[in-house]
């Protein structure tokens, strides 16, 4: 009885999954795959990939954005429901989400399509939040929990060698990480601006992830919508993970790509 009780809670569960992807996959600007699952949230929403609530840094340092269930497009630029990020500075969400977000220090635009920013501020303490906007700078629903973080100290030291070099990254999960999915894995572009593919904007990319694994054909999920994270529940086994970014007007052309990071999956989560 117990074995039978296990088995339909298994495929109860599994039928939960294949609906919830299904729902997912009827969304604009997600990528059809039958690895891609929806996030817990299930909402969207931005955030910091980099910081929590309470750290303590020195400046300049730099802020990674993370967007979950969207995607980036310059401002000025419509496709789908991808924005670009707002970063508001020791300001709480705006009281109209129809009016434009206003240009200040409070208020710092990323319409390019980047993914993060060199914060140069004095000591004290401040609080950080992100914003989606569309491109006429009206704000989404899209936002994640403020954090409020302590600058102990600031030093003398070149912006450009805060940032670091141009370049992608997995963020998550980490190198030779065993883990049970869903999993999510983070993307980011250091120094690139990522947007929608259907926008066509010169000087822009989206992220390409490759997944491979013996004995079978390499898994090839496209984010030509400007997302910058995936949850997946591929099959149990060893896999490794090759992220690129595409150019945008140049199919053929990869503008950047991660050095291959290998993942193990072993298994699925209960849900």
């Amino acid at each position: 009885m117990q074995h039978r009780s296990s088995s339909w809670i298994t495929f109860f569960a599994a039928a939960l999954l294949c609906a919830a992807a299904s729902a997912l996959a009827a969304e604009p600007d997600v990528i059809a795959h039958p690895w891609v699952v929806p996030p817990p949230q299930r909402a969207p929403e931005a955030y910091f990939t980099n910081v929590q609530d309470g750290d303590v840094v020195e400046a300049p340092f730099v802020l990674r954005f993370g967007l979950g269930m969207r995607g980036l497009v310059p401002a000025g630029k419509t496709a789908g429901r991808a924005g670009h990020h707002h970063l508001l500075v020791n300001q709480p969400l705006p009281l109209d989400f129809k009016q434009p977000l206003p240009f200040t220090e409070k208020y710092i635009h990323f319409g390019k399509g980047q993914m993060e920013h060199v914060v140069d501020l004095p000591p004290g303490s401040y609080t950080f939040n992100l914003l989606l906007a569309d491109q006429g700078h009206i704000p989404y629903f899209v936002y994640g929990k403020p954090v409020r973080l302590t600058i102990k100290a600031r030093r003398t030291v070149p912006l450009a060698e805060v940032a670091g070099p141009a370049r992608v990254q997995i963020l998550a999960p980490a190198p030779d990480a065993t883990v049970r999915g869903p999993v999510r894995v983070q993307f980011h572009a250091s120094g690139y601006n990522v947007a929608h593919a259907a926008a066509a904007v010169p000087g822009t990319g989206h992220f390409r992830l490759t997944l491979a694994r013996a004995g079978k054909p390499p898994e090839v999920l496209d984010f030509r919508g400007g997302q910058t994270e995936a949850w997946l529940l591929p099959p149990k086994g060893e896999y490794q993970m090759v992220l690129e970014l595409v150019s945008n007007t140049d199919a053929a052309k990869v503008t950047a790509a991660a050095q291959s990071q290998r993942l193990v999956i072993a298994g699925a989560a209960a849900l």
